[in-house]
Parts: structure tokens; C-alpha cells; sequence
């Protein structure tokens, strides 16, 4: 009698236990915003309607800590302290920004609502000033909550290879990611000059990373122009291993909108890329500008499934020899968002929303310069779960 009394005890321990933490995981998903940015692994994911929540704007000249605020091109989101880092690309003093952003009661972006609380200056291993013009940084993410990767561009004129690191979130170099040759200078294709890794993303479940040049390398085929699309190369690092895995082409479309008056400078080019789920779905920004005209910024998804790993090849063979990363328009932010855009070349999901949508925060850079501002952009984004074929 005493052992079934026991046991009967017990049963009803566990089954209130198994209750209450149903209880607990049910009162946590409910409400407010989730620490849990998109599913960790098993789900492949699409977007579906994006919705702008408003903009807020810092005029140029801006300043914060005794430092001038702009050429903001990366930003991370940490979910754990619910704070954004975002890079600034200032080759004389390369730095990231920790920023506060709260949509409010009204789940709008308005002004007061993105506030900078510190900033942080990147150092080399011996905690010195990295040499004037040695980084440009152009894009960040973080990684298991202490460590933030940053990518930069280099500089062809100056001799100077675009780099994949690892920072710790005291600005100190804490690791390098190896490049391979065929992005290096005087390799057997290199980067186009201001055309390297532009973008860059961690996947959900920490396991991967990819960056992506903004046009093709020297070798591999035409810049963007307003009749040529641009071979971009996607390049993937396996985390666990810190190495380079596969390559994937990303076509960058033709320049959108001719200069006015026709024949001034005009580009187009991918200037940031983030992860949807952890099956190589993405999102890609693609941002021009048009003298006369402006700019022009669109978003992609994007995805590997299908395409052809790359990276035997030290230069692309032509074109429909090789499968490239598909790709679809899901949004102008001019004409489907009703943005004004500046140079917008940051983009990161931050938590998700109250109706389960997904919060995308995207910054422009302003290149320091008077006649551009800095613009925070909030946007809600559906991921919808892809159907099992």
C-alpha cells in the first residue's frame, strides 16, 4: 500500500511539473516580443507581406561620445541585453555604435526611439589602433552572444585585402577567418575595388556564416550596368571548423534607373544579406544610386538550394555552365514600402513582434556627407514556413 502511494505521488509531481512548464513556455510565446529571432533548425522559410513601421533620421554632422555618427553600413542585433550594434565604416577609426531601439507602446518607430548609449572603438590584437585605412568595415553580426564578426572591403589602390574577422565585444581582434586566394590582391581573380564583402550573416542556428562580394570579382564577369547583370560570389564558412566551405553566384541586377542626365555615374550593387531560416535562404538588399536621380533599393530572397558550389573555380566559367542562387523581388522600398531611401547598406532581423511578425531594423550610410542623412528603418516581416514538396 505504501509503495503504490508512493508512486502515485510521484505521478502527480510529474504530470504538475509537465504543466507548469507548458504553462511557462506558453506565457513566454504569448506576449511582448520573443528572444527567439526565427526557428533554429528544421524549417524552411519565405517571406511574405513586409510593412513599414516608420522611419527615424539623424542629420549629418549628428554626434555622440565626441565622435561624428555615419557611415553606418552593419548592424547586429544581441537579444540577450536587446541592444544593436552597428558598424561604422570611418577608415581613420573604425568603430561600432551600441544602440537602443523600442518601437513603444504603439509599435511604431518614431522619433526618441533609437538612442545611442556607447560606442566602441576596433583594436588590433595588441589592443593598437589598426593603421589608417586598414579597415573598412562594411558589414557585422554577432555570434553566441560575445563574439562579432565584421567584414571589410580592403582597398585595391592601396594594397589592402578585404578580411572576414572575429572582434570581441570590446573592439579587440580576437581571430581571422582565411580567405581564399581567388578574393585576395594579386591572386588568380581578386576583388573589384569597393566591390568586396559587402554583406554578411550568421545563420539561426550559429553554425554558418556567409559573406558576399557586392559585385563579380575582376575575373569572373562584368560590373553592374545598366544593361549587364553582375556574377556575385556568395562565400560560406563552416564555424565549428573557421574555414571556408562552398561558394554559391549571386546575379546582381542591372542598374534599375539611368542617370539624369544620361552618362553620369550610376551603380547598383548587393550591400547587405541576412539569414532566413538555416537551409541557405536570404535575404539580399540591392541599393543604387543614379546621379540626379537617387537612390534605388530593393529586397531579394534568395537561396542556395539548386545552385552550384563554385569554389573549384578560380574564375566562373561562362554563364549556364554553372547554376546560380535563385532569386525574387519581394520589395521596393519606394514604390511597395513608401520609403525615400538613402544608401541603405545595413540590415538585420531584431526580435520578433507581438503578432509574430519579424522585426527587420536597415540603416543607411550616409558617407559623411552633408547632403544625406542617416535614416533607422523599421520594417515588419511575414516568414511563412515553405511547404514540403
Amino acid at each position: 500500500m505504501m509503495s503504490l502511494q508512493i508512486r502515485s505521488r510521484r505521478f502527480r509531481i510529474a504530470a504538475l511539473t509537465l504543466i507548469l512548464l507548458t504553462f511557462v513556455l506558453l506565457s513566454f510565446t504569448a506576449g511582448g516580443l520573443s528572444a527567439r529571432t526565427r526557428p533554429l533548425d528544421g524549417e524552411r522559410l519565405t517571406v511574405g507581406d513586409i510593412e513599414s513601421l516608420g522611419v527615424v533620421t539623424f542629420e549629418t554632422g549628428f554626434e555622440f561620445a565626441g565622435t561624428e555618427v555615419g557611415g553606418l553600413s552593419g548592424i547586429a542585433f544581441d537579444s540577450r541585453r536587446d541592444v544593436y550594434y552597428v558598424v561604422a565604416d570611418d577608415r581613420d577609426d573604425p568603430r561600432y555604435y551600441t544602440v537602443d531601439i523600442d518601437l513603444g507602446t504603439d509599435g511604431r518607430l518614431d522619433d526618441g526611439d533609437v538612442t545611442f548609449v556607447d560606442v566602441t572603438f576596433l583594436r588590433d590584437r595588441g589592443n593598437v589602433p589598426f593603421p589608417p585605412g586598414f579597415v573598412d568595415a562594411e558589414s557585422i553580426d554577432l555570434l553566441r552572444h560575445s563574439s562579432l564578426f565584421i567584414s571589410s572591403e580592403g582597398d585595391v589602390g592601396a594594397g589592402i585585402d578585404p578580411f572576414v574577422n572575429r572582434f570581441n565585444l570590446a573592439g579587440k581582434l580576437a581571430g581571422r577567418l582565411p580567405v581564399p586566394d581567388k578574393f585576395l590582391l594579386g591572386g588568380s581573380n581578386q576583388i573589384n575595388d569597393n566591390l568586396a564583402f559587402e554583406g554578411l550573416a550568421i545563420t539561426p542556428n550559429q553554425r554558418f556564416l556567409y559573406t558576399a562580394t557586392e559585385n563579380a570579382l575582376a575575373e569572373d564577369g562584368p560590373i553592374a550596368t545598366l544593361t549587364d547583370s553582375s556574377p556575385s560570389r556568395l562565400l560560406e564558412y563552416n564555424l565549428s571548423r573557421r574555414r571556408p566551405d562552398r561558394e554559391f553566384v549571386y546575379i546582381v541586377s542591372p542598374i534599375p534607373v539611368d542617370s539624369d542626365p544620361p552618362g553620369e555615374f550610376a551603380d547598383n550593387g548587393m550591400s547587405e544579406l541576412e539569414s532566413l531560416d538555416n537551409h541557405g535562404t536570404f535575404l539580399a538588399m540591392e541599393r543604387s544610386f543614379a546621379v540626379g536621380v537617387g537612390n534605388t533599393v530593393r529586397l531579394f530572397e534568395t537561396s542556395i538550394e539548386g545552385a552550384t558550389d563554385v569554389s573549384e573555380f578560380e574564375v566562373l566559367p561562362p554563364s549556364g555552365q554553372y547554376e546560380p542562387m535563385s532569386k525574387m523581388l519581394v520589395a521596393d522600398f519606394e514604390s511597395d514600402l513608401g520609403i525615400d531611401p538613402d544608401n541603405l547598406e545595413a540590415m538585420r532581423f531584431g526580435p520578433t513582434l507581438a503578432d509574430g511578425r519579424q522585426l527587420l531594423i536597415v540603416v543607411s550610410d550616409n558617407n559623411f556627407n552633408p547632403t544625406q542623412i542617416t535614416q533607422f528603418i523599421a520594417l515588419a516581416v511575414e516568414l511563412e514556413p515553405v511547404a514540403d514538396d
